[in-house]
């Protein structure tokens, strides 16, 4: 085991694969010689060369075009969008190439080797063109997989998976905790499977669950409930598509209740298609109204960053609510 920050992890898990596989390539906006914005491709290009780690024009469709084609070509295809409110002008390469490449050959060729890494979500002060959580609007899309870490162990061993991956897969990255903590990480190659959340503290209470980044406001919320006698179980989500339901089943099936917490705007965010389903496989054994506590429908504000952001205080309210209820 090592101490890494997310940065580390994430630069780890590309130092193996690019060694792994001759033909991987890193590209994107910066991530040469400068190792990025974040730095999280520090020292690749002077370690595996400029043919291999190379920086792109500033044009995100471009990006993505390019992707796909290397990843047609049975190339590990690891392209970086530097900033997840950056992914936009990609859109319609990933949701109308990348994720109908398998479905319109019959399988007869496929992008699987494509793995999208953008650091999203706030917390540093980026206002409303760098603070972005978009994980929703792809979560529609058939033909992709959506996966967000929480810290550096689950960052490493879920990129790892990402790009291993028979399917082309975006990975969002918390920018907040890039460099926030360290972890225990091993050094060698381990993978993370794709589509299964993880339990992270059991109760019997109510379930609360998130991911990325609002892991760490949910945990804290649970210890303040559990300062007044409420027991939480808290769970981190990890794939976003696909998604699993069955372990949130299990465990709202157990508790009764279930509050979810992101980043993004409430209406229409990922947590109402959580909801929905839930609702229909929980219904008998709810105990109240499942609540959401989220971003609000508005551009993400610079000054009233922390108004906007769902803090530990608001979980914790909707915790008390559903409890009350």
């Amino acid at each position: 085991m090592a101490k890494m920050n997310m940065l580390h992890a994430i630069n780890s898990a590309l130092d193996i694969t690019m060694n792994e596989h001759p033909q991987a390539c890193i590209f994107g906006e910066d991530v040469g010689y400068f190792g990025g914005v974040f730095r999280a491709t520090s020292g690749l290009q002077e370690k595996y060369g400029k043919h291999r780690v190379f920086n792109t024009p500033l044009t995100e469709q471009g990006i993505l075009g390019f992707a796909n084609g290397l990843a047609a070509f049975g190339a590990p295809a690891l392209a970086e969008i530097q900033f997840a409110d950056y992914i936009f002008p990609a859109f319609d390469q990933i949701v109308n190439e990348s994720a109908k490449f398998r479905y319109r050959s019959g399988n007869e060729f496929n992008v699987g080797n494509l793995t999208v890494r953008t650091p999203y979500g706030g917390g540093i002060a980026g206002g409303l063109y760098h603070s972005q959580s978009p994980e929703a609007y792809f979560a529609h899309t058939p033909g992709l997989k959506i996966v967000v870490p929480r810290n550096p162990y689950q960052a490493k061993g879920l990129l790892r998976a990402s790009i291993k991956d028979d399917n082309p897969v975006i990975f969002f990255e918390p920018k907040r905790l890039y460099r926030a903590s360290t972890g225990e990480v091993p050094e060698e190659d381990y993978s993370i499977e794709l589509g299964k959340a993880e339990v992270v503290q059991e109760g019997n209470d109510i379930t609360v669950l998130a991911w990325g980044a609002q892991m760490e406001i949910i945990e804290d919320a649970a210890k303040l409930a559990s300062e007044q006698g409420i027991h939480c179980e808290v769970i981190d989500l990890r794939s976003i598509l696909p998604w699993d339901i069955d372990t949130i089943a299990k465990s709202v099936t157990k508790t009764g209740r279930l509050v979810i917490s992101h980043e993004a705007p409430i209406t229409n965010g990922f947590g109402a298609e959580i909801a929905a389903s839930i609702q229909q496989a929980c219904f008998l054994h709810l105990e109240s109204p499942i609540l959401r506590v989220c971003g609000l429908d508005t551009p993400y504000p610079l000054a009233l960053e922390k108004e906007y952001v769902p803090d530990a205080l608001k979980v914790l309210a909707a915790i008390k609510q559903s409890m009350d209820f």
